[in-house]
């Protein structure tokens, strides 16, 4: 048996198997309480990620005004702002996310303008 293969029937922490999880797309979106940006922005990226990504994705929402801290891991400058982890590199996206094609090209969805 080759080692560097990897067999399909071994499963990571959460139960999938390894390419599962490669395929998941983990999503921060940093607000500030729930303003009508904050709320618009998590409204767009939902429906973006059901149109786009169908299950393979998680979206944590960090409110900043709970815990300034969590910001600076990510390096948050404006908000709100959305943040892809995972697939690597890690991009981010400022504002409302209202501008899906410019949201899709930004998590690297559509090739560039």
């Amino acid at each position: 048996m080759n080692p560097k293969k990897k067999n399909p029937d071994i499963k990571n922490k959460t139960g999938k198997s390894a390419d599962a999880a490669k395929d998941k797309w983990v999503l921060r979106l940093y607000v500030a309480g729930q303003s009508p940006k904050a709320i618009v922005a998590f409204a767009n990226l939902k429906k973006i990620c059901e149109e786009q990504l169908k299950g393979k994705y998680s979206i944590e929402v960090i409110d900043l005004l709970i815990n300034p801290k969590l910001g600076n891991e990510d390096q948050i400058l404006a908000l709100p702002t959305l943040v892809r982890k995972l697939p690597v590199p890690v991009r981010k996206i400022i504002g409302d996310l209202s501008d899906t094609e410019r949201v899709l090209v930004g998590l690297n969805l559509l090739p560039g303008r």
